[in-house]
């Protein structure tokens, strides 16, 4: 197991379930569709494990050039994120850890995409600020933790980041597939607002 039992034990506050703050509808349509079908012992840390576990896969498939299977498994993975927050926030199942390793595995996906993607299909400084912006939260993370032994969230801005990053993989993905330059023109679009909105993100303590 990536959790050992005996890191769990060693850190008891990382893992101890806090109630929601709120719950978006977003989460109750999951709640009502999906994950009513997960087994009981299924926690939102184990799905946030299976995105890094998955994202290896993504990116081979996608750097050999199998781009349609690539697609569907970047968007499984992708899912994972939504699946696992409204785990965590409907069930009360939200942790320390939990706020630590999800944004962590989001940007280990979007991070690799964009080594993989924006810098072969999009100018290199859309590149540079797409896992810059990436980096600059990750280190934000860190200093908060270990110097303010506090924990930031990702807020919604910067949910709506992680969506306009993930259909603008959606979308040069596509247009690989399909031959469609001008898909690129709108990835490249999204891009640029996740940026937008990962700056808003950062100015309200989120990550």
């Amino acid at each position: 197991m990536i959790i050992t039992t005996k890191f769990v034990h060693k850190h008891p506050d990382l893992f101890r379930y806090q109630k929601a703050d709120h719950v978006f509808p977003h989460d109750r349509f999951l709640a009502w569709s999906v994950l009513r079908f997960l087994p009981k012992r299924i926690t939102p840390n184990q799905i946030t494990i299976l995105r890094f576990l998955l994202t290896p896969i993504v990116i081979t498939l996608i750097s050999y050039g199998y781009y349609t299977t690539g697609i569907f498994m970047f968007l499984l993975t992708a899912f994972t994120d939504a699946l696992d927050g409204s785990l965590a926030r409907t069930q009360n199942k939200i942790t320390d850890f939990g706020k630590l390793i999800d944004p962590l595995a989001d940007k280990v996906l979007i991070g690799l995409l964009v080594l993989l993607l924006v810098f072969q299909y999009f100018s290199f400084w859309l590149g540079i600020a797409v896992l810059g912006i990436e980096i600059v939260f990750i280190l934000t993370a860190i200093i908060a933790q270990v110097k303010f032994h506090t924990v930031h969230a990702a807020n919604r801005w910067g949910k709506i980041k992680m969506l306009l990053q993930v259909l603008a993989v959606f979308l040069t993905l596509m247009a690989l597939v399909l031959n469609t330059p001008y898909l690129l023109t709108y990835a490249a679009w999204a891009f640029g607002l996740a940026i937008g909105f990962a700056v808003v993100s950062l100015f309200t303590h989120g990550i």
